[in-house]
């Protein structure tokens, strides 16, 4: 009785767990076409980000759709990144965003505004920020005097209007695709046969050299171009029927699939999963701890570059990598355990106006290799590192970098400046590089604050923002002009005054979050135990999305509007070979 009892309970604890996490998605109402699900087409733009016509940002080309239903989001069971974090209460909602027309202050005033007292609705940036403020606003008494010339020479309340980085560069696909290609024709502008042609050969090498080793295997034959295809379709099915183990497929059980299991025995699967590899020996020279991912991390990344030009307006964070909750809810704690022991990091520069990922760097988390993070102890110096290997490719475009706290940084603006990089990030005392800014606007005032006034220091081309919304939110930039004004509106409560670096910043990072939300469920969910397996798995995840964002882009979508699960799920039968690679049928 008593275990009858306890399993009862576990049985009626999943269920509170599942509805949880469904009602979490279901509370989300982003709209099928926001996301690229179904439907009409929509705009290629940031529907996120509207500016009225003679804005200075309504050039950028962004969509002025607002489609997205309202309804307030839940945390995210599994956790947010930073960036995540940071964007993710102004997108709350039903938001739209616009940019007011201020007249510009005269200069030598110090910008302030106060905004109505009515409800906005929205709670603020960053709850998490607005927490570490409220244990700050406790040690008020103890404020650097703004007067201490030493620590803020060269800061002033002088306001400088300046012209937004001039971008002439065309965005979007590179490639025009016919409207008759097929799903595996666009995963196949990141991962071509001939990248899996080298994969085919180093398992065959790699194989036959651990068989003289340890041993001959009787069971084994060289694997072919098809069956590694094979091989990749089953690992992908796990992307949209989330499984413990990718063998459950063959399994008689809940996450069996008897449509695709046919195509490939299980015995040989294994076989395949047990000598695969892409690079099979280690080179004497060859110290960097992915060695055996190298040389794919470096064909993807052409690719990305090849294939795609992205917008000016771009996101680095980390996006996120966990699966979709209502399959987390059914796993047990020790498959939760397991699936926690990641050694590496992933950071991505993202294009903010369609999400696609332009730039993926993997960080070792241990590991006695110089990639290791156990050679930098600073964080602030990990994050400029990760920031510096994100953007060597994006120097003298004009880009306009948005960031998290812990990437945040006087000195990294101004040398990105000078690389022609312009950035707009949010400012934590307790996560960012605070070197070189005034005292005075990291602490906050113990006089209350209106919603929507806000504080801007000067130095050259940099602003320092601190900007109260039920909390004080600081922001650094070079990106934009420190005179004009912006608005973020609550379209049924009402609007918030504030700088247009605070509403750009806003807007651009919404998207981004909208994205993740969607898109971060689409992951393959079978997690081997080798860091560099999982690694490989979680870049081809990285490819299957941005090659569905191409297809959204693309002729062939009006052929065959495939939702991305249609989209998975229909490379997965095309590497099978259970489909005829024509988008028509």
């Amino acid at each position: 009785m008593m275990k009858r009892a306890d399993l009862s309970g576990n049985k009626k604890s999943a269920l509170s767990l599942l509805e949880a996490a469904r009602s979490r998605y279901e509370s989300l109402q982003i709209s099928d076409d926001l996301c690229g699900e179904s439907g009409d087409d929509s705009s290629s733009g940031n529907p996120f980000y509207s500016t009225s016509p003679d804005s200075p940002t309504s050039a950028s080309g962004c969509s002025t759709d607002d489609d997205n239903g309202g309804g307030r989001k839940k945390p995210h069971p599994l956790g947010q990144r930073e960036v995540g974090e940071v964007a993710r209460n102004v997108a709350d909602g039903d938001l739209g965003i616009r940019t007011a027309h201020g007249t510009p202050r005269a200069e030598g005033r110090e910008e302030q505004r106060d905004c109505t007292d009515g409800d906005t609705g929205g709670e603020s940036l960053l709850r998490e920020e607005r927490e570490g403020n409220r244990r700050e606003e406790g040690d008020a008494e103890q404020q650097v005097p703004i007067d201490n010339l030493e620590k803020e020479e060269g800061w002033t309340h002088t306001l400088q209007d300046r012209d937004a980085p001039y971008f002439s560069d065309t965005s979007g696909p590179t490639r025009k695709m016919p409207p008759t290609s097929s799903v595996m024709d666009f995963f196949q502008l990141f991962v071509p046969d001939n990248v899996i042609k080298n994969m085919v050969t180093q398992t065959n090498m790699y194989a036959k050299k651990y068989q003289e080793k340890f041993g001959s295997d009787d069971a084994w034959t060289d694997v072919t171009l098809a069956e590694m295809k094979y091989f990749f379709g089953y690992m992908i099915s796990t992307s949209t029927h989330h499984c413990e183990s990718v063998l459950s497929i063959w399994s008689g059980g809940f996450y069996s699939n008897r449509s695709i299991a046919l195509a490939m025995t299980q015995s040989r699967f294994e076989k395949i999963l047990k000598y695969f590899h892409i690079v099979a020996f280690r080179s004497s020279q060859t110290t960097h701890g992915l060695y055996k991912i190298q040389p794919f991390l470096d064909s993807l990344q052409n690719c990305f570059d090849s294939c795609f030009k992205p917008s000016q307006t771009q996101v680095l964070h980390e996006p996120l990598i966990d699966e979709d909750p209502v399959f987390i809810a059914t796993c047990t704690e020790r498959e939760l355990r397991k699936r926690k022991k990641r050694k590496f990091s992933v950071w991505v520069r993202q294009c903010s106006s369609t999400g696609f990922i332009c730039q993926v760097y993997i960080h070792l988390k241990e590991g006695s290799a110089t990639d290791g993070l156990d050679t930098l102890k600073n964080k602030p110096q990990l994050h400029r590192m990760v920031a510096k290997n994100l953007c060597q490719n994006a120097a003298g475009k004009n880009y306009i970098i948005f960031t998290g706290p812990s990437i945040t940084s006087f000195s990294l603006f101004e040398e990105f400046e000078k690389q022609g990089i312009y950035c707009c990030g949010l400012l934590s005392s307790r996560k960012s590089d605070c070197t070189g800014l005034p005292p005075s606007m990291l602490s906050n005032t113990g006089v209350p604050q209106s919603r929507g006034q806000y504080t801007i220091r000067v130095k050259e081309n940099m602003s320092l923002i601190c900007w109260y919304n039920r909390g004080y939110f600081r922001f650094l930039t070079n990106a934009y002009s420190s005179v004009q004004q912006g608005v973020i509106i609550k379209r049924k409560s009402g609007e918030i005054p504030c700088p247009l670096a605070v509403e750009a910043f806003a807007a651009h990072l919404s998207y981004i979050c909208k994205y993740d939300d969607k898109y971060s469920k689409y992951f393959i969910s079978h997690k081997p135990n080798k860091t560099w397996q999982q690694v490989f798995w979680f870049t081809i995840s990285i490819a299957i999305n941005n090659a569905y964002i191409l297809y959204k882009m693309s002729d062939a979508y009006h052929v065959k509007r495939y939702s991305r699960a249609q989209f998975g799920d229909r490379l997965v039968r095309e590497l099978l070979g259970l489909e005829d690679t024509s988008p028509c049928h």
